[in-house]
């Protein structure tokens, strides 16, 4: 038997950009319930173009009270896109995903314009 390594719990602001949220997550839910890997991310303005591993493409605003910011803070969706083979540890470090309101990772850019490396801030 093979030894699984016991994922940890990952803490993040329940109130962040949902551009560096998506940055650093790299899944997307569709409308339909679809979770997608995502492959690039092209930031346009206040837009943004998703390019997800099937190769198809969302534009979206950067609202943290989105359907999409919702359905991934809650962690819901209904199935999982074939085609973009997404693998089963990202699923689980999905799942041990926690979004607090006052707890966790906000995320910010540092003034280099690199994501924050602080892991956890309370």
């Amino acid at each position: 038997m093979a030894d699984k390594k016991k994922i940890t719990q990952r803490y993040y602001r329940k109130k962040v950009e949902l551009y560096l949220l998506i940055d650093k997550i790299k899944l997307w839910p569709s409308r339909r319930g679809v979770l997608h890997g995502i492959k690039s991310v092209n930031k346009i303005g206040e837009m943004a173009e998703i390019i997800t591993h099937c190769n198809k493409q969302f534009k979206i605003y950067n609202s943290r009270h989105s359907r999409a910011a919702r359905w991934r803070r809650n962690k819901w969706f209904s199935d999982i896109c074939s085609e973009c083979g997404i693998p089963s540890w990202k699923l689980e470090k999905y799942s041990a995903t926690q979004f607090k309101r006052k707890y966790g990772s906000s995320l910010q850019k540092t003034a280099d314009g690199e994501p924050d490396k602080a892991e956890f801030s309370g």
